[in-house]
């Protein structure tokens, strides 16, 4: 392959981990996996679908848990199609779930149990998709979005090779431990072929060590730290690192604001966060300017509106928020304490609709580097596809989930066995139609594409009065 191996030291990480996990993860799996069990939020009823999920212990992952992954309460159609999922009816189930989404037409996850019903009994390739329900519901479901278009694209046009594909959808909470338990048993199931996840840059890089040692196949569609980068041969991802991003944003401080200062807030407790701090800082002081100032907001007593004052005091011109999705709050009292005085930039995780339902005036004018953005891409057939499905836009976190299943999708087509996928997605001759562009990816497994900048403007397309939209 075209990735540096070094299979031998991961192993022995892995027996690490694992001897570390030791009965917690015992714990986690009895949660999450085993079938037939009392008092959990995700056991299920055993089938012996052929080739399906079940065979070999993840049960219900693909729906036939009988119980939805999603919070808040289930409608009665759904509810309906998840029992008929569980007791192998199937076309009780189709039916169920079509109503299901008839009513709430904006419910992936009754999109992916659909497309599961509709396979049934058949032959089918399993993919795994992690999401972080528990933690992070929005960004959750942004990405079942797009794993459930790709699913039901790939299917509708006869499938892999004529065989459909079945998606195990699994919640891990972003959560280290649960994550690696999670991990280790997917790499033990031999028939799952790939996994799209994990959601976070530190959680990826916690379990990249299982699945490389497992030979499985992992391609994160949100996963931007440089350091994934380094993962190994079966490490993928369907978004530019952070390196990209960053310098797309400097470059935009310096060439388009014209300043040369920057205070950098950040959170020490993400390997996301940090990369985008770091890659910044580098990217910034490589071209002329400097960063004054940097404020760590997990620190014990950090005080927003003092840090911004000392920022100023300090001579930054520009605020640039390293912030992840757990520190969104966080962000949205920086740039309510700034008050728009001062220009803002920031990493993908600000694309988030609560800076703009939060921020609003104040945050008119934030620039963020994104993978993708949707009005850059109005005339594609999956943008029309989306709005169909789901009665509105989509951001870059569906686009990059529909991605990575077509990335799957393709290298199954090529050698539908793991070590083939690895190096069929590998390989520059493998051609991959992604949602709106060409997939191809760099010898380190990163996505070959770089980062486009949208900023706040006022705008109705988010119902808050504010829109991300493309800089112009």
């Amino acid at each position: 392959m075209a990735k540096k191996n070094e299979l031998p030291a991961l192993v022995a990480s892995l027996l690490v981990t694992v001897a570390i996990l030791g009965a917690g993860a015992w714990w986690i799996k009895g949660q999450v996996f085993d079938a037939n069990s009392s008092g959990g939020g995700r056991e299920g009823t055993e089938q012996t679908a052929s080739g399906g999920a079940n065979d070999r212990g993840i049960a219900g992952a693909d729906g036939s848990s009988g119980l939805s992954i999603l919070p808040g309460s289930v409608s009665e159609a759904k509810q309906t199609g998840l029992d008929a999922l569980a007791a192998g009816d199937y076309d009780t189930a189709k039916v169920e779930f079509t109503t299901a989404l008839a009513a709430d037409r904006n419910d992936p996850e009754s999109l992916i149990y659909l497309n599961n019903a509709e396979i049934g009994n058949s032959e089918a390739y399993t993919i795994a998709v992690i999401v972080p329900v528990g933690s992070a519901v929005n960004p959750a479901q942004e990405l079942m979005r797009g794993v459930a278009q790709a699913q039901a694209d790939v299917n509708e046009a006869g499938g892999v090779g004529g065989r459909p594909l079945r998606v195990l959808l699994i919640d891990d909470n972003d959560d280290v431990d649960t994550a690696s338990a999670i991990a280790t048993e997917l790499v033990s199931n031999e028939d799952v072929l790939g996994v799209v996840g994990h959601f976070s840059s530190g959680t990826t890089l916690a379990v990249a060590e299982i699945y490389e040692a497992g030979g499985l196949p992992m391609v994160s569609p949100t996963s931007t730290a440089v350091k994934v980068s380094e993962a190994g041969d079966f490490i993928f991802r369907t978004v530019p690192s952070d390196r990209l991003a960053a310098a797309t944003l400097s470059r935009y401080v310096l060439n388009e604001l014209n300043e040369n200062q920057a205070a950098v807030f950040y959170t020490s407790e993400s390997a996301y966060s940090q990369s985008v701090k770091s890659e910044f800082t580098t990217e910034l002081l490589s071209n002329g300017g400097e960063v004054v100032a940097d404020y760590d907001v997990s620190e014990p007593g950090f005080s927003a509106g003092r840090a911004v004052q000392e920022a100023k005091e300090s001579g930054a011109t520009v605020l640039m928020l390293a912030l992840n999705t757990a520190t969104i709050d966080t962000a949205n009292q920086i740039i309510s304490v700034n008050q728009g005085d001062l220009p803002m930039v920031g990493g993908d995780s600000l694309y988030n609709p609560k800076v703009l339902d939060v921020g609003r005036g104040n945050a008119e004018g934030l620039t963020v580097a994104v993978p993708w953005h949707i009005l850059s891409h109005t005339q594609t057939p999956f943008v029309a596809e989306s709005r169909r499905l789901w009665g509105g836009d989509v951001n870059w976190r569906t686009a990059t989930a529909y991605d990575a299943v077509k990335v799957l999708a393709a290298g199954i087509a090529e050698a539908p066995n793991r070590s083939g996928i690895a190096e069929a997605l590998a390989s520059s001759s493998t051609r991959i139609d992604g949602a709106t562009d060409p997939i191809r990816f760099l010898p380190t497994g990163d996505r070959n594409q770089p980062s486009q900048l949208v900023t706040v403007e006022p705008g109705n397309r988010s119902g808050s009065g504010y829109d991300y939209v493309p800089v112009r």
